[in-house]
């Protein structure tokens, strides 16, 4: 049977190569999801401006419930005391102990310059507040380009002209230099101000530094960090780098530091988690790839199932002569498994070798797009390989025993009628398999509808699967349902004789169209279901934020945040009714603590004026000033709180303030913040200062001219908002992109295998007296419905997600999102089936007629 096994393959190309491209894609698919869950679980980030030192010391990277499970990265950046800094250096063993702060800044090149600076790649032009232009260069918002010129050694940098920076001076970062020489005058916005400074020297980094730094003297370095809200904040670095003397390992320092409760010593890629953001902890990286890696099983035994479904039943002629010939059940199972295993292995091998390839490509991606941080270092080891392959194995040797089971317990005679007329029957088991994803796709729509808008998105998005599950199980039997009186009689009346054939091959082959069937239900509902639930939760969660706010003018900066001087000009301006400033951070109710907020953080919103307009239940906002808070009514209920009483709150930066209740207010359902004032606010985030000013006003506003700031009106809020939420959406992008791409190339292959399996029908046709011609227009019939029942399909499985998501976070079951997706996509699907279709029956009908009828099939 081995040996039959072998010689059979050379016959039936087309069906086994269908085989081979689907096991090749779903094993890269499944080692690159491994690769990401290593990553994820080993979070390696090699550190570069702190690189010089051996150890560094910094607070606590990511949160940990006090009374719950799991951790999440702190939204801001914090530190640890100054008075640290002594303590390490005087500890035995240590050579030196060299604090960092870092903070925003951002060299600003004159507008006659800046065509230059861009050509030399380091520009970037930024808006100020009357219209004018400035080339920033250097770090971004996001980026914190400023740092005393004594923790250069922690790099190290290196001095290439010029000398150390007095007061008044700064050194540059050769990257940021273009051709400036020492003397020369330089304008940086520093912590949002702009300030001009004498250029000291020109420094180069000794290694790879993604962010060009400017060093400051260490009074100007101090003078930045006071330039930030003046509030009752400890003074605090970000990290302390830690040189141990000669005589002494890094290992064995690192035992002897004493250190307080929160600080952690890092050594290793370990020291990356203390200069970049978002490596503390594993569980996005680990939600990805559980949930990237179990859409790709999914899809591999549907699709997979499907091509293997339908290689097996061409051969229900073959099988049936062997077992009136002898054979056994269990010989003709095993040459079925063993043909089919024995090109699966090979594809998993070609698939294992693609594999990293195709995980560095997806990481590539998400780190590219803010998904996950730059600096961390794709890993993938021989532990994903190992997983994939076993798990792909698992897979193909379940679906490939299903499909052989019957063709080898049927009967001679059984088998060899149903080769020519294959029966539409469902086992029933199998039929109460589908029922029960069908049941379950309606209770997961129904159940999404009364749930928060936070888990509504994680309880409804696997509608898309049970109900692509349900219609792969039922798949025949959907066929022959949906093909009504109507249909036939519409394809009988617009095709004539050749849409009577089309509606009596769709109803006698069922079985065969359900393979193509499959792949388009599949696609349809994870591409629909995954793009228009993001973008319903996407605008349902920009305007909660955008409707609590009023403003007619909103300015925003692109240099780390608006500066106080810059805030009480335009509150004082013509026109201006009202001004507040706006910070935006994410922190947890510690106590009393909130178990409804543990691992995932309470929104946090930092305003000083009367712009937010949520109902106020009790108390007055006009009195959110110092260390007080608002609630949401909500909130107090469950933490049994009121006006007046003081908790404490856990900011992003892991700083614990108390803060006295002065107001409940209420937002929107399911999107409720938390209030407070935005001195108290912006002096625990990592620029230490506000983000946005919104100002109600009366007329047009002159702003004045500050460097770095952009003036806008209310779409300007609403674009800020946006950007933070594309994060999640682009994850839901990236899998929906990935399962299309795999569908679509199993439609081709399972359109392929079925067309080019129906030779001898078409050589019949033929001599009966039908052209090529009019059997082509048959077979475009035909695939063209299944294209379309399959569209229908997965859009109503895609509605079981899409709308339930729909009502439960914008109240209303109407979803958002671009007609032009919807229209896309049937486009794709036609391009897809139809030249498929042509190329594929061109080959079928190239031999003679009765060259055909004579040929084996496959």
């Amino acid at each position: 049977m081995i040996r039959l096994a072998l010689s059979s393959l050379r016959f039936r190309a087309a069906a086994f190569l269908a085989i081979f491209v689907a096991v090749l894609l779903g094993s890269s698919l499944m080692s690159a999801a491994g690769g990401l869950l290593e990553t994820g679980l080993r979070l390696n980030a090699a550190p570069q401006r702190l690189a010089g030192a051996p150890i560094i010391v910094t607070g606590r990277p990511a949160y940990h419930p006090p009374n719950g499970s799991g951790s999440v990265a702190y939204p801001e950046r914090h530190g640890v005391d100054p008075a640290l800094v002594a303590k390490l250096a005087n500890t035995p063993g240590v050579a030196k102990a060299i604090p960092d702060v870092s903070f925003p800044a951002v060299v600003a090149q004159d507008k006659d310059n800046g065509r230059k600076a861009e050509e030399e790649g380091g520009g970037k032009v930024a808006e100020a507040g009357n219209g004018a232009a400035a080339e920033l260069d250097g770090s971004d918002g996001a980026g914190l380009g400023g740092h005393a010129w004594g923790s250069a050694a922690l790099t190290p940098y290196k001095l290439i002209a010029g000398a150390a920076p007095a007061t008044g001076q700064v050194v540059l970062d050769n990257r940021l230099a273009h051709g400036a020489k020492p003397g020369d005058k330089v304008r940086v916005i520093v912590s949002g101000t702009a300030r001009e400074f004498v250029l000291a020297g020109v420094a180069s980094p000794q290694h790879e530094v993604d962010v060009p730094s400017i060093f400051f003297a260490a009074a100007d370095a101090a003078a930045a960090g006071a330039s930030r809200p003046a509030l009752s904040v400890p003074a605090r670095v970000d990290a302390i780098g830690v040189f141990p003397a000669a005589d002494t390992s890094v290992a064995e320092l690192v035992k002897r530091l004493e250190l307080p409760e929160g600080v952690s010593a890092l050594t290793g890629d370990d020291r990356g988690a203390a200069e970049f953001a978002g490596i503390a902890t594993s569980l996005p990286l680990i939600i990805l790839s559980g949930v990237f890696g179990g859409m790709v099983a999914v899809v591999i035994a549907l699709v997979v199932s499907a091509t293997i479904g339908v290689s097996v039943r061409q051969r229900r002629r073959e099988l049936a002569l062997l077992r009136a010939s002898g054979a056994t059940p269990g010989q003709v199972h095993k040459m079925v498994v063993a043909e089919t295993m024995l090109v699966a292995v090979v594809a998993l091998i070609g698939g294992l070798l693609l594999g990293r390839t195709m995980g560095r490509w997806i990481f590539g991606m998400l780190s590219g797009n803010g998904v996950v941080p730059a600096a961390l270092r794709f890993d993938q080891g021989p532990l994903p390989f190992a997983g994939a392959a076993v798990l792909t194995l698992v897979i193909l040797r379940l679906t490939v025993g299903f499909a052989a089971g019957r063709a080898a317990r049927i009967r001679p005679i059984q088998a060899l009628t149903e080769a020519a007329v294959p029966p539409v029957v469902i086992g029933r088991v199998r039929l109460i398999i589908g029922a029960v994803f069908a049941a379950a796709t309606v209770g997961v729509g129904m159940s999404t509808i009364f749930m928060s808008p936070t888990n509504a998105a994680a309880i409804g998005g696997p509608a898309v699967l049970t109900g692509s599950i349900a219609v792969a199980v039922l798949g025949p039997l959907v066929i022959r349902a949906m093909l009504t009186d109507r249909i036939t009689a519409f394809l009988e009346r617009r095709a004539g004789t050749n849409g009577v054939l089309a509606a009596i091959n769709l109803r006698v082959r069922a079985v065969q169209f359900a393979a193509i069937l499959v792949p388009i239900t599949l696609a349809t509902a994870i591409a629909l279901g995954n793009i228009y639930s993001q973008t319903t939760q996407q605008k349902a969660a920009v305007e909660a934020y955008t409707d609590n706010l009023i403003a007619d003018t909103v300015i925003t900066s692109a240099v780390g945040g608006i500066p106080a001087g810059m805030f009480d000009q335009v509150r004082s301006a013509p026109g201006v009714t009202a001004a507040s400033e706006l910070v935006r951070s994410k922190g947890w109710i510690e106590e009393p603590y909130d178990t409804t907020h543990t691992s995932d953080p309470w929104p946090l919103l930092g305003l000083n004026g009367p712009v937010y307009k949520g109902k106020v239940r009790a108390g007055s906002l006009d009195q959110l000033t110092g260390d007080t808070v608002a609630l949401p009514p909500g909130a107090a209920r469950h933490l049994k709180v009121g006006v007046g009483d003081q908790i404490g709150v856990r900011l992003g930066d892991d700083a614990l303030v108390k803060v006295k209740i002065v107001a409940l207010v209420e937002g929107t359902s399911g999107y409720e913040s938390i209030l407070l004032p935005s001195a108290l606010l912006a002096a625990h985030t990592t620029a230490g200062l506000p983000s946005q000013i919104l100002l109600k006003t009366s007329k047009p506003v002159d702003v004045g001219n500050w460097l770095g700031t952009t003036v806008g009106g209310w779409a300007l809020l609403s674009a800020e908002y946006d950007a933070g939420l594309g994060i999640d959406a682009w994850i839901a992008y990236l899998l929906a992109a990935i399962a299309i791409a795999y569908t679509a190339i199993a439609s081709i292959n399972t359109i392929a295998v079925a067309v080019l399996d129906r030779r001898r029908e078409f050589g019949l046709q033929r001599l009966t007296g039908s052209t090529r011609k009019q059997v082509s227009k048959m077979l475009y019939l035909e695939n063209l419905v299944i294209a379309a029942l399959g569209l229908v399909l997965g859009l109503v499985a895609a509605c079981f997600s899409v709308f339930p998501i729909a009502i439960a976070t914008r109240g209303w079951p109407i979803p958002s999102g671009p007609i032009w997706v919807l229209l896309g996509w049937v486009v794709l699907v036609l391009l897809l089936v139809v030249p498929v279709t042509g190329i594929a029956a061109r080959l079928a009908m190239r031999p003679k007629p009765m060259d055909a009828v004579n040929s084996p099939a496959g």
